[in-house]
C-alpha cells in the first residue's frame, strides 16, 4: 500500500510537468488560416481541437492550458479530476499514518474528518471565490452540485454497493460473521452494525439543520430576511462542527465505558445462568426475593476449602469453569467484577451473607431489564436477561477485533504522513479552481448545467478513494468491518453537512450571493433523514435495503431536474 502511495505521488509529479508543459506547445486553432501543407485548419472539427488555448478563454494562473471546445474541457475534466483524486488519496493515506502513532481521540475526531472533507471544501470555496460576484453566483453552483453530489452518492451508490460486498447470512434478526450461503437472498442475507453506528446515522440527520434554516424565507414565500437567514444558518452550522468534532474525540471513552458496562452484566447474567443451572431448586421465591437455602447450598458448593468464604481463587475457578464463550472474557476483569458488587466488606472474599444479598440483588436487576411477565419462573427471566445482554454487546461491538500493532521508526512514519498531507493538501488547493474552470466551460459548451455536471462527476474524484476504501473494509463480512464502514460513510456525509455547507454559507454571505438552491437542499434532506431514520430504527440491513438505496440516486437527479426546469423552482 505504501510503496503504491509513493508510485501516485511520484505519477503525480510527471502528470503535472506533462500538463504545464502542453502550456508551451503550439496548438492548432483559428489564428492561421493556412499551415504549411496547405490544408486550411477552419476546415478542422471543432471537437477535434481539444488542447486549444483559444482567444476566448482564460488560462489559470496564466499558464495552465485551457480550451472553450467540449471534447478540450472533458480532456481537462479528467486530468484535473485525476489529481483531486490523488489529492483525496493522499490526504486518506496520511490521516491513517498520523492515526497509527498517534491512535483515536484527537487525531480521529478532529484532524480524518475534517482532512476527509478537505477535497470537497476547497473546490466549494473556489467556486464562489472566482471573480466578480456575477461570475461567483454563476460558478457557485458547481460547488453545490458537488455538496449534493456527495452526499447523494455515499448514501446510495456507495451504501448500497457495500450492503452487497459484505452481506452474511441474516438469522434471528443478526447477521452471521463470515457465512454467507444464502446468495442473494432479499431477507435472507443482510449485514448488522452496532448501535454507535446507528447513533452516527441519528447525528448525520440532524445536521441538516442549518439547510432547513438556510430556506425558511423560501418556505415562507418572503424576499426579505435571507441574508440574515444564511448568517443564521452559518452560526448554526458552524456550531454543529465543532459540536461533532468535540463528539468524535470523545466517543472512544464514552464507547470504552459502555462496553465495560455491558460485560459487567454480561458476566452477571453468565453467573445466573449458571447457578440456576447446577441450583436444586428456583433462585428467588414467589415474593422475589432470594432463596437462602438453595443460595446456601450453592454457596458450599462453590467454597471448596470449607472456610465459609469465597476466596479469590474460587471465584475465579467459578468464572473459568462457565466459559464465556459468546464473547472473550477475562478471568481476572471478572473477578474483580464479582468483588465490586458483592464484597461490601472489602476484604477481598465474600462470605454467606454478602453472596446472598449480591446474588439477590444480580436477581432483582436482571427481573426489572426483562419483560417476563411471571418473575417467580427464574429460569425464564434469566434466560431472557443473558440473551439481551448478550445482544446488548454484539451491538456495542467488541473493540480487539482490529489489533493495533506497534509502530516502526514513528519518526519517519510522522515525516511521511505529514509530506503526504502537505501534498494532498496543495494538490487540492491548486487543482480545486481549474476544475472549476473547466466544468464551467464544459457546462457552457454543451449548453449542460452545470449543476448535473458537479454533481456526477466531481464527486467521482473527491471521493472515489474513500469509497473504494469503504467497499474493501466491507468485504471482511464482520459485524465490526460493517460497523466502522457505514459508520465512517454517515460521518463523511455529517462533514460535508457542517464543514462544506458552512464554507459554503460563509461565500453566499460574504459575498452577497444569492440563496437559490431549494430543489437542491430538499434531495440533501430527502436522502439524509430517510437514511439516518433507517439507521436510527434498525441495526440489522438485510438485501433489499441496497436496492432501495440504489434507487434514490436516480430519483434524486431526476427531482431536481423536474422541480428546476419544469416547474422553474430556481
Amino acid at each position: 500500500m505504501r510503496r503504491r502511495t509513493e508510485s501516485r505521488a511520484l505519477l503525480t509529479i510527471v502528470v503535472f510537468l506533462i500538463l504545464c508543459g502542453l502550456s508551451y506547445g503550439r496548438f492548432i486553432s483559428d489564428q492561421f488560416d493556412i499551415v504549411s501543407d496547405g490544408f486550411s485548419a477552419s476546415r478542422v472539427p471543432d471537437f477535434l481541437r481539444l488542447p486549444a488555448a483559444e482567444e476566448n478563454c482564460e488560462q489559470s494562473y496564466g499558464f495552465l492550458p485551457c480550451t472553450s471546445t467540449a471534447l478540450g474541457n472533458l480532456f481537462l475534466i479528467a486530468v484535473y479530476g485525476y489529481l483531486m483524486y490523488l489529492a483525496a488519496t493522499y490526504l486518506s493515506t496520511g490521516s491513517e499514518l498520523l492515526l497509527e502513532i498517534l491512535g483515536p481521540g484527537i487525531v480521529g475526531g478532529l484532524f480524518l474528518p475534517i482532512l476527509g472533507a478537505l477535497p470537497d471544501a476547497m473546490l466549494i470555496l473556489v467556486s464562489g471565490l472566482s471573480g466578480s460576484a456575477e461570475t461567483a453566483q454563476s460558478q457557485v453552483s458547481v460547488g453545490m452540485g458537488l455538496l449534493a453530489g456527495s452526499t447523494v452518492m455515499l448514501l446510495t451508490a456507495i451504501w448500497g454497493t457495500c450492503i452487497i460486498v459484505g452481506k452474511c447470512d441474516v438469522e434471528n434478526g443478526v447477521a452471521i460473521d463470515s457465512r454467507d450461503t444464502k446468495a442473494f437472498s432479499l431477507t435472507g442475507s443482510g449485514i448488522t452494525t452496532d448501535v454507535y453506528t446507528s447513533y452516527a446515522g441519528i447525528i448525520m440527520a440532524i445536521s441538516v439543520i442549518p439547510f432547513v434554516i438556510v430556506q425558511l424565507p423560501q418556505i415562507l414565500h418572503s424576499n426579505s430576511g435571507r441574508h440574515l437567514a444564511v448568517l443564521i444558518s452559518l452560526v448554526v452550522s458552524v456550531s454543529l462542527l465543532i459540536s461533532y468534532c468535540l463528539y468524535q474525540v470523545f466517543q472512544p471513552w464514552i464507547q470504552r465505558r459502555r462496553l465495560a458496562y455491558t460485560k459487567h452484566k454480561h458476566v452477571m447474567s453468565g453467573i445466573l445462568k449458571h447457578l440456576k443451572k447446577r441450583a436444586l431448586g428456583r433462585l428467588s421465591r414467589e415474593d422475589g426475593r432470594p432463596n437462602e437455602d438453595v443460595l446456601r447450598d450453592l454457596f458450599e458448593a462453590i467454597d471448596e476449602n470449607k472456610d465459609g468464604y469465597l476466596s479469590y481463587s474460587e471465584l475465579k475457578a467459578l468464572i473459568v469453569g462457565i466459559h464465556f464463550n459468546e464473547f472473550d472474557m477475562d478471568p481476572n476483569d471478572a473477578v474483580a467484577k464479582v468483588l465490586k458488587d458483592f464484597d461490601t466488606s472489602q476484604d477481598m472474599r465474600i462470605d454467606i451473607d454478602e453472596f446472598i444479598s449480591g446474588i439477590g440483588g444480580w436477581l432483582t436487576e436482571a427481573r426489572g431489564a426483562t419483560t417476563v411477565s411471571n418473575h417467580a419462573d427464574s429460569m425464564k427471566y434469566i434466560d431472557e436477561f443473558h440473551t439481551q445482554t448478550k445482544r446488548e454487546h454484539d451491538q456495542l461491538g467488541e473493540q480487539n477485533d482490529e489489533t493495533v500493532e506497534a509502530v516502526d521508526n514513528p519518526r519517519w512514519i510522522s515525516t511521511k504522513a505529514g509530506l503526504l498531507l502537505l501534498l494532498g493538501t496543495a494538490i487540492a488547493a491548486a487543482f480545486a479552481d481549474p476544475l472549476v474552470d473547466a466544468v464551467d466551460n464544459f457546462s457552457s459548451a454543451t449548453n449542460t448545467p452545470t449543476f448535473f455536471i458537479s454533481f456526477i462527476v466531481l464527486p467521482l474524484a473527491t471521493n472515489s478513494s474513500e469509497a473504494v476504501s469503504a467497499i474493501i473494509f466491507a468485504s471482511r463480512k464482520k459485524i465490526r468491518s460493517a460497523s466502522l464502514t457505514f459508520s465512517e460513510l454517515y460521518g463523511a456525509v455529517t462533514m460535508n453537512n457542517v464543514l462544506c455547507l458552512s464554507v459554503f454559507l460563509a461565500l453566499v454571505y460574504i459575498r452577497g450571493l444569492v440563496w437559490d438552491f431549494t430543489s437542491e437542499v430538499l434531495v440533501i434532506l430527502i436522502v439524509c433523514v430517510v437514511m439516518g431514520v433507517f439507521a436510527s430504527v434498525r441495526t440489522t440491513f438485510p438485501l433489499w435495503t441496497s436496492l432501495f438505496a440504489f434507487a434514490l440516486y436516480p430519483l434524486s437527479l431526476a427531482l431536481v431536474y423536474v422541480l428546476d426546469y419544469v416547474f422553474g423552482w430556481s
